[in-house]
């Protein structure tokens, strides 16, 4: 496993435009298990936006669209998965990240998770090899994430509003402790919601740092789905919440909020529509659960 000095020379989202390198993102898990306000996953060609997707691709795909995009891009030096729906509510990112270690073990195994599930897969993410994780947290506090998440499905069962929020956050926090101490670097990300979280980036930044991550990525709201009348921070917004986590985690500020089908270079030449001969335009929305 790359460690976060190591990523920063060969992972795009780690570097930024420093080190010129690509990244593929495999959709294979259209499954999720918790409700956020402001995720609207869809399937189509043309949204530039985490949580979208042209298709969903089954694992023994991977393969041959990882081949296919090195033969375009020689640059890759990533494989990630990042949905379109969450990486731990089904298998086929495992079973991805299995084949993908065995034909491509030269390539960083990325994966990004709302971390329901992360305490208690923490063990198998580390035996497949994850390179670095993602992993949401919008807030630590039970009564704003119940405010920007309307329940959880946890083990079959739905949980609404805090009693959901307080399940997730305490996930989260444990898994994030369990994945660090074995070395693996993690990225946790924070939707930026202006009236609902903006005051508590700090506390998240704090607890994320305590709990083992390496790097904090604040991600304006896209206004859209129950939030589509919330409106999108402002840079000043952004920048003072970046000002206040400063104070306990190091910073990201370059993120292109990728599709969930991205290959390229970020910022570059995007080559998912020679990848992914069937893109769409079809709009549907995946259901939760």
């Amino acid at each position: 496993m790359k460690n976060y000095e190591n990523l920063k020379n060969s992972h795009p989202c780690f570097g930024g435009q420093k080190n010129n390198k690509g990244r593929i993102h495999l959709p294979v898990s259209p499954g999720c298990n918790i409700e956020c306000k402001f995720c609207d996953r869809k399937i189509n060609a043309y949204e530039q936006r985490p949580g979208v997707t042209s298709s969903i691709i089954k694992p023994p795909e991977a393969l041959a669209i990882i081949k296919r995009s090195l033969e375009l891009c020689p640059d890759i030096t990533v494989a990630g998965i990042a949905g379109p729906g969450d990486t731990l509510a089904t298998n086929y990112a495992f079973e991805t990240f299995r084949l993908i270690k065995e034909e491509y073990p030269e390539i960083i195994k990325c994966m990004s998770t709302n971390g329901l599930l992360l305490n208690e897969k923490a063990e198998e993410i580390i035996r497949i090899g994850i390179d670095s994780l993602t992993v949401t947290v919008n807030a630590v506090d039970k009564s704003i994430l119940a405010k920007l998440c309307n329940g959880i499905i946890y083990h079959g069962v739905r949980y609404e509003g805090e009693e959901g929020a307080a399940i997730l956050i305490k996930n989260q926090l444990a898994g994030i402790k369990k994945i660090a101490a074995a070395g693996i670097t993690i990225k946790v990300n924070t939707v930026l919601v202006p009236g609902i979280n903006d005051g508590h980036i700090e506390e998240i930044a704090k607890a994320v740092s305590e709990a083992g991550a390496t790097i904090y990525n604040i991600i304006p709201l896209i206004p859209q789905y129950e939030l589509s009348d919330c409106k999108s921070p402002t840079c000043s917004q952004i920048d003072g919440a970046r000002l206040k986590a400063e104070k306990y985690i190091d910073v990201f500020r370059h993120c292109q909020r990728c599709r969930a089908d991205a290959i390229g270079i970020p910022g570059e030449q995007d080559f998912g529509d020679q990848i992914y001969f069937n893109r769409i335009a079809l709009k549907e929305t995946f259901s939760h659960g």
